[in-house]
């Protein structure tokens, strides 16, 4: 159960960090060149956390990105990132993935990608290979995927739920119905944004963070996984098989 953008906003991770500790969340993916990236990963440290690859927004940590690659004012340019060259986004991947590792102390658990960006051919191998390097899994969102991840010998999620919109993705009545539709084996990957209001950026998604947070923190979504025989994990469990 990961919580994606730890580090995008210290009210969206002062939430996240609850739902970490005190809910049925366990996992977070932090995001390394956010305005509360090094609060959030002091707070994080010890906890299972792995990089949110950010291509869309903010600025390069690799100090080699390619300027015709960046916006006018230096930054990352999300609306170009699908013509980003495979070695570009290696070297980003890499430099944020050591960044995150200075910053919480620990190795990172798993990689995935801000705004599931990684569905462009050349960030997906981009990111393949410092996976395979570091010998991390990589977040799959669909079938497609998962074959292209596992045939460059990265591992991945069986399967893959969440989503977020306009109104709250994560209410009770979704969460008791996708417990209901789990698939019987594998490891599945539920993706989910619980946070408290953002303090700082500006996001489509915000008030519906603390409906999220609502739903991660009530008693009644632990015993609803208690009584489906299920044990919230990490990606480590990958690494370890």
């Amino acid at each position: 159960m990961n919580a994606d953008d730890l580090g995008y906003d210290p009210g969206i991770s002062r939430g996240l960090l609850h739902a970490l500790r005190e809910g049925v969340v366990s996992s977070a993916t932090l995001l390394v060149n956010a305005p509360g990236t090094e609060d959030a990963a002091r707070q994080a440290r010890g906890l299972a956390i792995g990089l949110h690859l950010n291509l869309d927004r903010g600025p390069p940590v690799d100090p080699g990105f390619p300027r015709e690659w960046r916006t006018v004012d230096g930054g990352l340019a999300g609306a170009r990132v699908a013509g980003l060259p495979a070695d570009v986004v290696e070297a980003e991947a890499l430099a944020q993935l050591e960044r995150l590792e200075r910053l919480l102390g620990q190795a990172a658990t798993h990689l995935d990608v801000h705004k599931h960006l990684h569905r462009h051919p050349q960030v997906l191998e981009g990111l393949s290979r410092v996976a395979r390097r570091a010998g991390l899994p990589v977040r799959s969102i669909d079938a497609d995927m998962r074959g292209a991840l596992r045939a460059r010998g990265v591992a991945t999620n069986d399967a893959f739920v969440g989503e977020s919109g306009e109104t709250a993705y994560w209410t009770p009545e979704r969460f008791r119905a996708a417990l209901a539709a789990l698939p019987a084996e594998g490891v599945t990957e539920w993706m989910c944004h619980p946070g408290h209001l953002p303090q700082v950026v500006t996001t489509r998604y915000a008030a519906q963070r603390e409906v999220e947070l609502s739903t991660f923190l009530d008693a009644r979504s632990r015993e609803a996984l208690a009584q489906a025989g299920l044990q919230p994990t990490d990606y480590r469990v990958l690494t370890r098989a």
